[in-house]
C-alpha cells in the first residue's frame, strides 16, 4: 500500500484532516467486506487519493468498487447517504425511528398532537412499553456536515417537559415514567451531548452513543431503509417513499409495496433477492 499519511482531506463541513486509511478500512469492515476484497479496495484508493480530496469522492470510489463485487455489500456502505434520502419532508425519517423503536420492543405511534400544560404540542413519535412512554423528537439533516447544536436539546427538553407536567397531574398516570429522545442522523455538538446528560435527555445520533449509535441498531437490527437499495432508480425510491414504503423490511413481508413501480417479473425478482439478503443476512 502506498504512504497516504500526508495526504490532506476536505470532510462535509469544509475543514480538513489528514486521510486516516483506518477509518476506510473500518467502514468496509461494517459493511461486511472481506479481508481480501479490503486490501483491494485500499490499494485501489492510495493509488488514485490525491491532496484535497472531499471524502464524499472518496465514499463514491470506494461505493463503486464495492458495488462491482458485491451488491448487498454496497447497500450497507452507502447507509449514511441513504438515510439522507429519506427527505425531503423528514415524515420517512420519522417512520424510520419510529420502526427502531419497534424493534426494541415499544409500541409506536408517528406525527401524534398532544396537549401540554401550556400548549399543544406535535410529537414526532411515540414509544410505549409497560409503564414508560417516550417522547420522541427527530432532527433530520440532508448535510452530513450539519450539525444539532445545544438549542435543538434545550427546545425539546422544554415542550416534553410541558407536556410531562399536563400528563402527571391526571392521577391515571400516576404510575407511568416518562422519557424524552432526540434523534439525529448526522451529530451532536458536545455541548449539545452535555446539556443532554445534564438534563436526563436522551440522545441517539449516527455514532453516539458510541458503538450502540444509529448506525450500529440499523445495521445490528437489519433495518434498512429502501433508499439503500442499489436496484431500485431514484425515481423509484422516491415512489415508494410518496405511498409509506420506509423500509426494506416492509416489502419482504408484503412483496406487492413493489406493484406501484410496474415491474418485470425478472426485475422484481432481482429486487426481492437483493432485500431478502439486506435484512437476513
Amino acid at each position: 500500500m502506498s504512504n497516504t499519511d500526508n495526504i490532506l482531506i476536505r470532510k462535509a463541513s469544509g475543514e480538513t484532516e489528514a486521510f486516516n486509511v483506518e477509518k476506510l478500512i473500518q467502514s468496509l469492515k461494517n459493511a461486511g467486506a472481506e479481508s481480501k476484497l479490503i486490501n483491494a479496495i485500499v490499494n485501489d484508493i492510495n493509488a488514485w487519493i490525491y491532496d484535497g480530496i472531499t471524502t464524499k469522492k472518496i465514499y463514491t470510489h470506494a461505493f463503486g468498487l464495492l458495488k462491482q463485487q458485491q451488491q448487498r455489500l454496497a447497500a450497507r456502505y452507502k447507509l449514511k447517504k441513504a438515510i439522507m434520502e429519506l427527505g425531503p419532508t423528514g415524515y420517512p425519517f420519522e417512520f424510520f425511528i419510529g420502526q427502531i423503536f419497534q424493534v426494541m420492543g415499544y409500541e409506536t405511534k408517528i406525527g401524534q398532537t398532544i396537549q401540554g400544560h401550556c400548549v399543544t404540542h406535535e410529537v414526532d413519535v411515540i414509544a410505549d412499553f409497560d409503564k414508560t412512554q417516550v417522547f420522541v423528537e427527530c432532527k433530520f439533516f440532508h448535510n452530513p456536515g450539519k450539525t444539532a447544536n445545544v438549542k435543538v436539546p434545550l427546545y425539546i427538553r422544554s415542550r416534553v417537559d410541558d407536556i410531562i407536567k399536563k400528563r402527571k397531574a391526571d392521577p391515571a398516570n400516576k404510575d407511568i415514567t416518562y422519557e424524552a429522545y432526540v434523534v439525529t442522523n448526522t451529530r451532536f455538538t458536545d455541548d449539545a451531548i452535555k446539556y443532554g446528560k445534564c438534563s436526563g435527555l436522551k440522545m441517539l445520533a449516527w455514532n453516539y452513543p458510541e458503538g450502540k449509535g444509529l448506525k450500529h441498531i440499523i445495521d445490528k437490527e437489519r433495518i434498512f431503509p429502501v433508499t439503500a437499495l442499489t436496484k431500485l432508480t431514484k425515481p423509484q425510491k422516491k415512489l415508494l417513499l410518496e405511498q409509506g414504503v420506509v423500509i426494506c423490511r416492509q416489502i419482504l413481508s408484503n412483496p406487492k409495496h413493489l406493484d406501484v413501480l410496474d415491474l418485470s417479473d425478472k426485475r422484481h425478482q432481482i429486487i426481492m433477492n437483493e432485500i431478502q439478503a439486506l435484512c437476513t443476512s
